[in-house]
């Protein structure tokens, strides 16, 4: 019984996390789209031919629909003290990174597959790409990000919300493709970088940079820093800008071809 309701109740916590929010995540998509080689575009638009930002969130808004109500749990991953990819039994379903493994698998040889399969694929791949970059969708050790916390007298239901809507608050009153434009500046050989390693290896700078919001708001900190947006804006920037470039990648990997 007792380890049924732990399943339960991790579950239940997943389905609260939200990762990004709508900003975030189409902000992500549209640093990709602008990295597209004129091929993977091409090729892409046989089966989206429309602006990718509109599937951004598609698997946050149907994630309750029966038929995917599985992935609930496919928005987060934990990482040891080590910020090393460390699957998590208690996810029982699965989690962000194996959603992305199977992404990758199964968009590798897109050109075997339905259109409606390398679509669902393709939504995956445009979402989970984004919540693996998410400050609070790596978990570290201790307790969970879900405490209700005040942040310059604002109420929040949870830790963990309060960084899915960071990047409005970030950039309060900007449209998305004007923060894509603004963080899209990187040159080949910084991208190069950024895009090189596998998912573990990203998994791992993602890790040992997000780990730092718990230096500034330690768990359970009721009333955070008066600072937290500040303090996060480097942070939060960083990591859109470096999922939009890997998402790219991936993208061209599959389509370009």
């Amino acid at each position: 019984m007792r380890k049924f309701f732990t399943l339960v109740l991790a579950a239940a916590l997943c389905s609260q996390a939200f990762g990004w929010g709508g900003v975030g995540h189409r902000v992500i998509v549209e640093i990709a789209q602008r990295n597209l080689t004129e091929k993977a575009k091409e090729n892409i638009s046989k089966y989206m031919n429309y602006d990718l930002k509109k599937e951004a969130v598609w698997m946050d808004t149907h994630r309750k629909d029966e038929p995917i109500a599985y992935t609930t749990a496919w928005h987060v991953y934990n990482v040891d003290e080590n910020s090393v990819y460390d699957p998590n039994p208690r996810l029982y379903k699965g989690d962000c990174i194996h959603a992305l493994k199977i992404a990758d698998y199964n968009l590798s040889k897109y050109e075997q597959l339905t259109d409606s399969a390398v679509v669902m694929n393709l939504r995956m791949l445009l979402h989970f790409v984004g919540d693996m970059h998410c400050p609070t969708h790596s978990y570290v050790p201790g307790p969970r990000c879900f405490w209700p916390c005040t942040l310059n007298g604002k109420k929040y239901k949870a830790f963990h919300g309060l960084y899915d809507k960071m990047p409005q608050l970030i950039h309060k009153g900007k449209k998305d493709n004007q923060i894509a434009e603004e963080l899209d500046v990187l040159k080949k050989g910084q991208i190069k970088k950024i895009v090189k390693g596998d998912l573990h290896e990203w998994v791992h700078q993602v890790g040992s940079d997000n780990k730092v919001i718990y230096e500034w708001n330690p768990h359970n900190t009721p009333v955070l820093k008066d600072n937290t947006i500040e303090l996060s804006t480097e942070l939060v920037n960083k990591q859109m800008q470096y999922a939009g470039y890997r998402l790219a990648y991936l993208l061209n990997k599959y389509f370009g071809k």
